[in-house]
């Protein structure tokens, strides 16, 4: 049996930084030309298949024009309204 690679809260991280890559207008195939782990990276993660470190989540921030404090303070919003 295959474990899950995130929780609730992975989901909605992911859902945010997802979101994040939509309103930059960026896909992921450019987001990948821009990274070490290319489209096929990008997607795993989006789908939850591949884990993000706190590296690479900073990469992904700055490269779609935003920094990791900026999302980790959207993130705890939207995780302390699905939780309320």
């Amino acid at each position: 049996m295959r474990k899950s690679t995130h929780t609730r809260d992975y989901s909605i991280m992911l859902e945010l930084l997802i979101g994040v890559r939509h309103r930059a207008g960026i896909t992921q195939a450019d987001l990948g030309k821009k990274l070490p782990f290319g489209q096929p990276g990008i997607s795993k993660i989006e789908r939850g298949e591949r884990r993000l470190d706190i590296i690479e989540l900073r990469m992904i921030c700055e490269t779609l024009g935003t920094d990791l404090s900026s999302f980790a303070r959207q993130l705890e919003k939207r995780l302390a309204s699905v939780t309320e």
